[in-house]
Parts: structure tokens; sequence; C-alpha cells
């Protein structure tokens, strides 16, 4: 992998990463369009970590809070009534699936997930669950001439229950195309999240996962042709776009809709079956030197 390749595969990173938009599946499909190896899912597990970093700086406040409290509820009764409390461990719940998912299915993800089709495909079904989910909130925020105002869901309901189904909705994740963001957004829309809830649970969802995926895959690094220094320099790049980028994201989401998302994804995935059934771009493109 040259240097210019990581800069590129580091910047759509960045970009994608908090999008509902699958960061794994434009990593794969920026290295297919341009004619590189596929960077791999070891190289797109550890550039996460730059990305992740970003989450940790922004969210550096509610994350302190919600340490400090889960710290002190190991030994204090009274603190595990408190939500910070809770929400720590209603991470860590939240990240079994995905870990269980992760090891279990460790071949598929690094082999045929990597299927151009079945990103295609993902893209396609998931940008439209994206898409009822968001209309469904939509509807709730506005409601109509015969239908009153529904108040949705903030994270002070979240529970057991609705913290494992994130989960299992992040673990979707580990097919590229899915997207984390796009997958745990719209489970929690459809639970009755509002917006800023269901992306900022998420984004905090996410990072024991995250983290954890990344320092696993870091021994694959040096074999085949992705090498340390660019993966480094790869993950420094996400990680200063991503930290631009989930900040405009969490204003965009208070105001916005997701639709724009959804066209976009359903879109591309489009695209990619019409170049794949053309001819024009392989299933497999840049696998076999992956």
């Amino acid at each position: 992998m040259s240097w210019f390749e990581s800069f590129v595969l580091g910047l759509v990173q960045g970009l994608t990463e908090f999008l509902p938009i699958s960061s794994s599946a434009h990593l794969r499909l920026t290295a297919a369009f341009a004619g590189w190896h596929d960077p791999g899912a070891a190289f797109t597990a550890i550039s996460q970590i730059g990305t992740e970093a970003a989450v940790l700086i922004y969210f550096r406040k509610d994350i302190a809070r919600i340490v400090s409290a889960w710290f002190r509820s190991l030994t204090d009764k009274e603190m595990r009534a408190d939500h910070d409390a809770q929400m720590g461990w209603l991470v860590i719940v939240g990240s079994i699936p995905i870990g269980v998912l992760g090891i279990t299915l460790k071949d598929q993800i690094e082999g045929p997930f990597r299927d151009l089709r079945l990103i295609a495909t993902t893209l396609i079904v998931m940008g439209i669950v994206l898409g009822i989910a968001d209309r469904l909130a939509a509807r709730d925020e506005d409601g109509g001439k015969h239908r009153a105002v529904k108040e949705r869901k903030t994270l002070k309901a979240l529970g057991i229950r609705d913290g494992l189904i994130y989960g299992f909705c992040q673990a979707m994740a580990l097919i590229p195309g899915v997207s984390r963001s796009g997958a745990t957004i719209s489970g929690g829309l459809l639970m009755g999240y509002t917006r800023e809830s269901a992306a900022r649970y998420s984004f905090l969802l996410a990072i024991p996962a995250v983290l954890a995926s990344g320092a696993y895959e870091l021994k694959d690094v040096g074999e085949g042709h992705v090498s340390w220094g660019p993966t480094i320099f790869a993950t420094v790049v996400a990680f200063f776009v991503g930290y631009a980028v989930i900040a405009w994201f969490m204003k965009f989401i208070t105001t916005k809709s997701f639709m724009p998302f959804v066209y976009y994804r359903v879109a591309l995935g489009i695209l990619i079956f019409i170049l794949v059934s053309t001819g024009a771009l392989s299933p497999h493109a840049g696998e076999s030197a992956g």
C-alpha cells in the first residue's frame, strides 16, 4: 500500500465512519474503483481506532462521567441507581453480541462478506430500513392533522432489553455495507428514541467494540500488502477528519432528516449491481492480492 493510498483511505474512513453509509463498504469500494488491493478487514479495524479516538475526545465529558459513576457503582450500592452508572453497564451489555459474533464469524468477515454484490445488497436493504425508521421518527415529531405529536424516548429510558437490541443492531455491521451507525441509529429510531439519543448511544456503544477489534487485528499488520507506516498514517488522517465529521453530524441530526443518506445508499447499491452485472467491475476486485 502506497502513502497516497493510505491517505485516501484514511480520508474515506474519517468521512464515512459516523455517517450511516458504512465506512467498511466505502473503504472496500474505494480500493475496487481505484484498482487498488482490498485494504482488508485488519486495515479497516485499525483505521477505525482513529475515528474512535475522535469519539473519545468529542464525548470526553460524557465518557468521564459514565466511567467514574460505573467504577463507583462497583462498591457503592446507592450509585447503582445512577443513570451514568447504568449507562456504563448498558454499554458493556450492548457490546457482547458484536464481540461474540465478531470472533465466531472472523473467516466470513475477512472473506465472503467482502463480496461487492453482498455490499450492494446491504447498502440498499439497510438504506430502506433507515428510511422507514426516519419517517416514523418524523411522524412522531411532527404529528399531523389527525395525529398528536408523540414524545420520543431519551437515553434515560434505556434498559437492558433495548441495550441488547442496540447491541445486535451493531453486530449487523460486521457485514460491510450495513453501517455501524446506520444499523444502531435505525434500531434506536424503531424503538422510539429521538434521533440525537439514538446517535449518541450508537457512538458510545461503538467504543469498546472498535478499540477491541482494532487491538485484535494489530497482529495482522505487515502481512500481505498492508504495512505499519501507511496504516498508522491512515489512522491519524481518519482521526482529524472524523472529529470534524462527528461535530457536524451531531448538529445535523437535531434538525435534519436521514433521507439524503437513504437516497445515497440505494443509488450506490444500484450502481454497484449495474457495474458488476455488466462486467465493468468484478465482485471480488482486489481480493486476490488483499
